[in-house]
Order: C-alpha cells, then structure tokens, then sequence
C-alpha cells in the first residue's frame, strides 16, 4: 500500500484514477443512499446495462464515422437518461409490466452496445473496459467530465432533499400535500442514470450496482436519518475505492472487482456484528 501512494506522485494515471474515484464517491453516496431506501436497486441495475447501448453506439461513430468529438461517455449519458425516463413513465404508468419491460430493456440494451463493438473495426478491449471497469484508463478529459457531472448530481441531489426524501419514505402522504411525486420520481431515476455513467469507468457495468449499493447498505447500520447515510456511504465508499487502488496496483489485478470484493467484505462484516450485538 505504501508503493500505492509513492507511485502516486509519479504516475499521472494513478492520479486521475483516485480523484475520479473520489469524486464519483460523492454522487455514489447521495444517490446510493436514496436508491436503497427507495428499494429500486432492480430498476438501477437496468439502467446500468442500458447504457452499454449508448456507449456502443457512441464507440462506432467515434472510431467507424470518424466523429471524434462522440465520446462514448456522452453516448452512455443519453442511454442512462433516456432509459431512466422510459422505465420510469413504465413502473408509474404500467405497473402490471413493469418487470417485463425493464428486463427487455436491460437484456436490449446490453444487446445493442454488444452490436456496435462488433461492427467498429479495431481493438474490442474498450468493451471489455466499460464492461468491467478500468479506472487506470481514465485520462484528464474524464477527470474534468466526471467533475462536472459529480457537481450537478450532488447540486440536484441535495438542492431537492426534502421533496426526494418525502418521495423515498412516503410517496402517498407527499402526493396528498400537493408535490409532484411523478415528477421528482423521475428525477430520482435520471440522478441515479448519472451515477451509473460515473461508476461505469471505475468498476464497470456489471459491477456497477454493487457500489451503487453496499456503501449505502453499510451506512445504513450506523445512520438513523437519511442526511446521516448520505455522510457515512460517502466516506465508505472513499475508503472502498482508495483501499482497491492500493491493493490492486501492486498485485497487477482489475481494481474494479478488488473494490467490490472489499466493499463486499466490509458488508458482511459489518451485518454479521451487527445482528450479533442486537442479538445480545
């Protein structure tokens, strides 16, 4: 661990690696927080496969068309929006389907990026890299994209605490007293669209909902009021991210599985103390 941080002052990649996945651990732990006490874990993880359509899609005029300026995190952006909207007017508006629709939407989408790549002439490791994550290949482009992102997830996040918090305990009872829960709903789908986007390059897709979730379920045993799980997911999720570089790097292994295996760990640890102790 203590190669980890030297090699931090010489390895530009290292650098931008843990700042994006500290920034990301900002958003991860506002909205992670508002995910699980909503219970929409299923709903997040279909918008996280969705967005390998988008990348795809984005990776194919990019390197295929020539557009260079079609980063395929902008791609992954308008899937995860688009497909937040769409599986939210579904679970609001079409109940009786709504399990069908988000796992035809998930299995699509994961179907349509799968597509682009293997029409995209070249090297297929971008795949593999937003598939499972690869922190180290974020560059200061994505460093400066996911700042910008990580302040209008937090801004919204936070700026519309008390509508989202009514909408994730109550929804009926805030309805009643005049809010648009529809409204806000939707915009709690949309923030957690973003998120997604920004965990993609530190975990990848397939991981994507573990880190969505474990330091939200974490904080959970130590918080009582939902601004307390916010602080608590937030620094879990720092420490998860930080302690995967560091382990990983030496080891020459994908950090993305090493900081859910710990994330995981930590989890564990911590609900297994826990009913321990309630049980005494």
């Amino acid at each position: 661990m203590i190669d980890f941080f030297r090699a931090i002052h010489e390895a530009p990649f290292l650098r931008y690696a843990l700042i994006v996945g500290l920034l990301a651990s900002v958003s991860l732990g506002v909205v992670g927080s508002y995910v699980v006490t909503r219970r929409i874990t299923y709903i997040a993880a279909a918008i996280s496969h969705c967005v390998l359509g988008g990348i795809g899609a984005a990776y194919y005029l990019n390197v295929a068309q020539g557009l260079k300026w079609c980063d395929p995190l902008y791609g992954a952006m308008a899937a995860a929006l688009l497909s937040a909207v769409i599986i939210g007017m579904v679970s609001l508006y079409a109940r009786q389907r709504e399990d069908t629709v988000i796992s035809a939407m998930w299995a699509v989408g994961m179907a349509v990026g799968l597509l682009f790549f293997a029409k995209t002439p070249g090297y297929v490791g971008p795949a593999m890299s937003y598939l499972f994550g690869d922190i180290l290949l974020i560059s200061a482009q994505d460093v400066w994209l996911v700042a910008v992102m990580d302040v209008v997830v937090v801004a919204l996040g936070l700026g519309f605490y008390p509508k989202l918090l009514a909408v994730c305990f109550d929804d009926e009872f805030t309805e009643l007293r005049g809010v648009k829960v529809k409204l806000y709903y939707l915009l709690l789908l949309c923030l957690t669209a973003l998120t997604v986007v920004l965990l993609v390059r530190v975990v990848g897709i397939v991981l994507v909902i573990a880190l969505l979730t474990l330091p939200a379920a974490v904080a959970g045993h130590f918080a009582q009021r939902l601004w307390q799980m916010m602080l608590v997911a937030v620094l879990c999720s720092m420490l998860f991210v930080t302690t995967g570089l560091a382990v990983s790097y030496p080891l020459d292994l994908p950090s993305g599985p090493v900081i859910i295996l710990i994330a995981g760990a930590v989890y564990l640890a911590v609900a297994l103390v826990t009913r321990l102790w309630r049980r005494h």
